[in-house]
């Protein structure tokens, strides 16, 4: 048994001996060779146990002081759109080259005789020559045109020319069917008589001329959008905080019932949003129960479809006061500037 061993062992006995003592030999020979740095950190240190335990200071209370951590309110939007109805109104450039491929085909087709497309004395035979006699040409909406004439080379349409206009043509084909040709000898059939055929519908419904913001038909041909006019008088797509542990998609779809009610057949498209918006409050809000202290929020705008039905604020659960169903334009002129450069490219253009 060697000296530090014994040396050990005697401290060891002896336990009220102060911590400098409690050293072996050889430990204190090493300490004597080092400089004087080391030596009294080493010292510090091997008294530091021998210390009495100072009382710690006392906590927080977390009731009265709790610890709010920076976070912003997740929230998801709808983009709830009716898509558009109609084609949209033709460009004159695409008006005149429709003219013009009818024109082309009628002119291709007049070199047959009519016996290539109607056996002699067929019913079919007679109905054309019934119709020849009173459109003068075989087409019955492109105006009127002789290619055995000495007009024939006269095949350009005017400038100003009102053929081209689908009014027009839808005007020549009722015309077309109301009316029957005459042949020789018959008598003029009365006004009575003629087949009543049904006009189309005018694009212009009765939403469009009262102004009726609310309604759903009205510009047939573009994209309208639900924008709400929630409890602090912001015009916005309906929305609302996250509950539980919801995704975007269940909450959209929550959202849409809260908002519009039940009456709305809808569709959400996907389950990524198709964008989002930033907005810092002006000064934090402390949620105690959550241990935050929400500095803003941050929407998630999902895309939706309704198919049937109209929103119905009656049920509204979000506190909103009005509804109106607007296109892109439209949106601009009611939403915040910083709310209309995050969504307008969102937005279809019809």
């Amino acid at each position: 048994m060697n000296a530090g061993t014994k040396t050990v062992r005697r401290l060891a006995s002896q336990p009220n001996r102060p911590a400098s003592d409690s050293i072996c030999s050889s430990c204190l020979f090493r300490l004597s060779n080092t400089p004087s740095q080391i030596r009294t950190a080493a010292t510090a240190a091997a008294a530091a146990p021998s210390q009495t335990t100072s009382t710690p200071p006392s906590a927080p209370d977390a009731a009265t002081n709790p610890i709010l951590h920076p976070a912003y309110q997740v929230r998801a939007s709808v983009v709830l759109s009716r898509p558009p109805l109609l084609t949209r109104e033709l460009h004159p450039f695409e008006k005149a080259f429709y003219l013009y491929q009818r024109r082309l085909n009628e002119r291709l087709a007049l070199p047959f005789t009519r016996y290539f497309y109607y056996k002699k004395g067929t019913p079919a035979d007679v109905e054309w020559k019934r119709k020849i006699k009173q459109r003068l040409t075989p087409a019955r909406d492109i105006g009127v045109y002789n290619a055995y004439g000495r007009e024939g080379w006269n095949d350009e349409v005017l400038v100003g020319d009102q053929t081209a206009e689908p009014e027009v043509q839808v005007e020549a084909l009722i015309r077309d069917l109301e009316h029957k040709g005459e042949e020789e000898g018959e008598k003029k059939e009365t006004e009575s008589n003629e087949m009543a055929v049904q006009r189309p519908l005018s694009r212009v419904t009765g939403a469009d001329k009262s102004n009726d913001e609310r309604s759903l038909d009205r510009q047939m041909e573009r994209s309208l959008y639900l924008l709400v006019q929630n409890a602090a008088g912001k015009w916005r797509f309906p929305e609302d905080t996250l509950q539980g542990r919801e995704g975007l998609h269940q909450a959209a779809e929550r959202v849409i019932v809260q908002a519009g009610g039940i009456n709305m057949n809808t569709w959400v498209v996907g389950n990524a949003p198709i964008g989002h918006y930033q907005w810092n409050f002006e000064k934090a809000i402390e949620n105690v129960e959550k241990s935050r202290q929400e500095q803003g929020e941050k929407v998630f705008f999902m895309k939706a479809r309704i198919m049937a039905g109209q929103a119905n604020l009656e049920k509204n659960t979000f506190g909103d006061k009005d509804f109106k169903w607007l296109s892109k334009e439209e949106i601009e002129k009611f939403v915040t500037r910083g709310y209309w450069s995050s969504i307008k490219n969102m937005l279809s253009e019809r």
